[in-house]
This record gives structure tokens, C-alpha cells and sequence, in this order.
């Protein structure tokens, strides 16, 4: 891993791992402010801008019609970072 990447990696990584926990335990709050700030704010530090938007939209556009419809939109969000975190792993230089 390379001085680069590694912070953002690590960023990524705890993040994930907040989204995934509060999506198991159902804590709709942890969820918004998850999505709202802290994934913004990963997504611009790491250049990330169309999933910077797609996270602001999914706070400040029109609510969802329901739980399960906020909660299918967090799930597109998880699998959207779990995209970028294997596209951060792969800007890694190999290890010798």
C-alpha cells in the first residue's frame, strides 16, 4: 500500500464497516448522518465525485416513500462503496 492510498483506504475501510453495522441494527439516524457526511466527505477526499452526489441526494432529495425503500437505497450505497474500495486495492502497487 502506498502513502497515497492508505489513508483513504483505512477511511474507507471503518466506514464501511459503520454503514454495515448500522444497517444490521436497523438505526435509520446512524444511517442518514453515515451517508449524509461521512461518505460525502470520503467520496470528495477521494475523487469521488458522482458518489458524493448520489450520497447528497439520497439525504436531501425527496424522502423516501418508505423504510424498506431508504434502506434498498443504502444497500445501492454500501454496494457502491464496496466498488470503490476494490478500485482503491487495485491502484495499489504490488508487493515484492
Amino acid at each position: 500500500m502506498n502513502a497515497s492510498t492508505a489513508p483513504i483506504q483505512h477511511s474507507l475501510e471503518d466506514l464501511l464497516g459503520d454503514l454495515q453495522h448500522a444497517r444490521r441494527s436497523g438505526d435509520l439516524s446512524r444511517l442518514a448522518l453515515l451517508a449524509y457526511c461521512e461518505v460525502r466527505r470520503w467520496a470528495r477526499q477521494a475523487g469521488e465525485q458522482a458518489l458524493a452526489e448520489r450520497s447528497t441526494e439520497l439525504i436531501t432529495q425527496s424522502p423516501p416513500a418508505s423504510r424498506a425503500a431508504f434502506m434498498a437505497q443504502v444497500d445501492v450505497l454500501i454496494a457502491d462503496l464496496e466498488q470503490a474500495h476494490s478500485r482503491v486495492v487495485s491502484q495499489q502497487p504490488p508487493l515484492h
